[in-house]
């Protein structure tokens, strides 16, 4: 066949190819050119998942009716002008393609009025074929009606999906929206009926956003879970919320990023989040977050997807890193006792103040010689009736007075609490009870114990660094061309990583040093795990996860065990270390180290107050 020019129709159906996989991206195209001119409000009615109809109405700046021929033509656009625009845009659409695509596999008309003019005008396509511009009656805005998607394109008809499922790709997008734009009211019916409503919240009620839209979108327990996330720094700032690690998830569907505004899938990204919550989350659990990457256009190319769906960063690496950061120190500022753990598990309870801190400072004195006995290794047994004299003490400081009537309660029976409370009892040799402010503590002994002993080890490890243990003879390691090129690029970064080598051929390294705390392990594959990490995102914390999981199973061989029996100041002070301890509302593998039970719910239990 020879090289001939393809028909505009074919060409346009070509693109829909790419842009319109289903009525959620007919959806997307249309909502977001609507946010481009100004929307406030948006109006979305669905007929049979989308399939039917599709209508997106919104209330802002409108168009001339000389411009709308122009609009259902490929590449035109009013978003860009020349090379400089198209680095440095900051509009949702810029690409021109997205009514022509649509209007090629549907029935379409578009409408649309600006302010001042004295009536609208609309234009209808119909597989493609334009018709003429007529006047219409039509408010300020435009209205865009989709209706039978594909129905000239059979063969890409049927990989649609029943109408649910199609409905609910739609109200995914429009989730992941309604995160990135509070300020704007979105409406959504389906078959006549309605479906979503998400109340724009101005700018001065911000400070509603956490409890309503998070709440609205991810649900209320989410947004009790969430922790704040704000830092900025070398141009980037990122924003937004984390959920607290015992608020995982089987999967990765409440995972949520936004770069300058965009919703993205980037690999880079979802690594370092990942890394971040590395040991404080149960294996096989997905983290869940919501967040929001700002910085120069100029900084980042969105015009690497026809869906606009990914973006590539000029430096990738410093993204990867700032972000690893910046949750991994949010993350780490958690401790047991000051913010919820887990659905039912742990406390809504406010981070200690100075004075709270303080407070118990008498009895965490008179502990610490009995904390000392339980660092790593220790195995003595507090004799029995030790344990039952501190127990004793402790109830007749809980009932002062007549020790069979308990005391009214006080104003300021609160005041002076720490956040896990005062312990008061052993529960099975497993578990310590604690009384707090407003309820019962609950903490796994071991669990917290374990996560303690971890933190401390990584302390004293990072400030001798990473040491390197020479190798009497040189290592060859075969490798291929590519990881031989990156090792001789890197090799200031692998020396820092406790790896120092030298190319010994084409396809090999000749290894000289390693790290000395995992001179053991496999190093060979530790190295090519290294490589494969500063040849795909610039950077590596595997030898960082190897050190930590090292330093894990030493914290969790030297913490106490069950069946332990502690007396009351080993206990308080084991509180009062879990209090001042990062991340430690989780073990080393993730799993809760403490529990809480207000008293409300307590009294719950007992129909009290019924």
């Amino acid at each position: 066949m020879p090289i001939q020019q393809l028909p505009d129709t074919l060409i346009n159906q070509i693109a829909a190819g790419e842009v319109v996989e289903r009525p959620a991206s007919v959806v997307k195209e249309l909502v977001e050119n609507a946010l481009d001119a100004g929307a406030g409000r948006i109006d979305i009615d669905l007929e049979e998942g989308g399939v039917r109809l599709v209508r997106v109405r919104d209330d802002g700046g409108g168009m001339a009716a000389d411009d709308l021929p122009l609009a259902v033509s490929r590449h035109a656009t009013s978003k860009i002008a020349s090379l400089d625009d198209l680095e440095s845009v900051a509009t949702l659409g810029f690409r021109g393609e997205a009514l022509p695509s649509i209007a090629s596999v549907s029935r379409f008309l578009i409408a649309t009025r600006r302010d001042g003019d004295a009536h609208g005008a609309a234009l209808g396509v119909d597989g493609g074929r334009v018709g003429q511009v007529a006047p219409k009656q039509q408010p300020v805005g435009t209205v865009v009606e989709v209706r039978d998607l594909f129905y000239n394109v059979p063969a890409r008809r049927k990989f649609l999906r029943a109408e649910r499922t199609e409905l609910g790709h739609i109200e995914e997008w429009l989730r992941a929206l309604a995160l990135a734009r509070p300020d704007v009211e979105l409406r959504v019916t389906h078959n006549g009926k309605p479906s979503r409503r998400y109340r724009a919240l101005s700018e001065s009620g911000a400070g509603l956003f956490t409890d309503e839209r998070l709440a609205g979108t991810l649900g209320e327990e989410f947004a009790r879970q969430a922790l704040r996330i704000e830092h900025a720094g070398a141009g980037l700032r990122l924003h937004g919320w984390v959920a607290q690690p015992g608020y995982s998830r089987a999967s990765a569907d409440q995972q949520y990023v936004y770069v300058n505004g965009r919703a993205v899938r980037d690999r880079s990204i979802a690594h370092a989040v990942r890394q971040a919550f590395a040991d404080v989350l149960y294996h096989g659990r997905q983290p869940a977050y919501v967040l929001f990457l700002e910085l120069d256009p100029t900084r980042v190319d969105v015009n690497v997807h026809p869906a606009k769906h990914e973006v590539r960063f000029r430096d990738s690496r410093l993204v990867h890193d700032f972000v690893y950061r910046t949750v991994q120190g949010a993350l780490a500022a958690t401790r047991a006792g000051t913010a919820p753990a887990s659905p039912g598990v742990g406390a809504s309870m406010s981070p200690a103040d100075p004075a709270q801190r303080q407070a118990g400072g008498i009895e965490d004195a008179r502990a610490r010689s009995a904390m000392g006995a339980m660092a790593p290794g220790a195995t003595h047994q507090v004799p029995m009736r030790l344990q039952v004299d501190e127990a004793r003490a402790a109830y007749a400081a809980l009932y002062a007075g007549d020790p069979g009537r308990p005391a009214l309660p006080r104003e300021d029976a609160g005041a002076g609490v720490p956040p896990l409370g005062f312990a008061i009892a052993q529960l099975h040799g497993i578990y310590i009870l604690s009384e707090a402010a407003d309820g019962l503590i609950v903490v796994d002994m071991h669990a917290a114990h374990e996560r303690i002993g971890y933190e401390r080890l990584k302390t004293a490890h990072d400030s001798e660094g990473l040491r390197a243990q020479p190798l009497l003879v040189p290592q060859a390691v075969a490798v291929s061309e590519r990881e031989a090129d990156v090792a001789e690029q890197e090799a200031g970064t692998l020396a820092e990583l406790g790896f120092e080598l030298s190319r010994g051929g084409p396809q090999s390294l000749l290894l000289r040093s390693v790290p000395a705390l995992l001179a053991q392990g496999d190093i060979e594959a530790l190295l090519r795990d290294v490589l494969a990490d500063l040849r795909e995102r610039g950077e590596s914390l595997r030898v960082r996860s190897a050190r930590d999981a090292l330093l894990s199973t030493m914290a969790c061989h030297g913490a106490v065990r069950a069946n332990r029996r502690l007396g009351i100041p080993e206990m308080n002070a084991l509180l009062r270390q879990m209090e001042a301890t990062e991340r430690s509302g989780q073990c080393n593998h993730g799993r809760p180290t403490w529990a809480h039970f207000p008293l409300p719910e307590i009294d719950r239990w007992f129909l009290r107050g019924r």
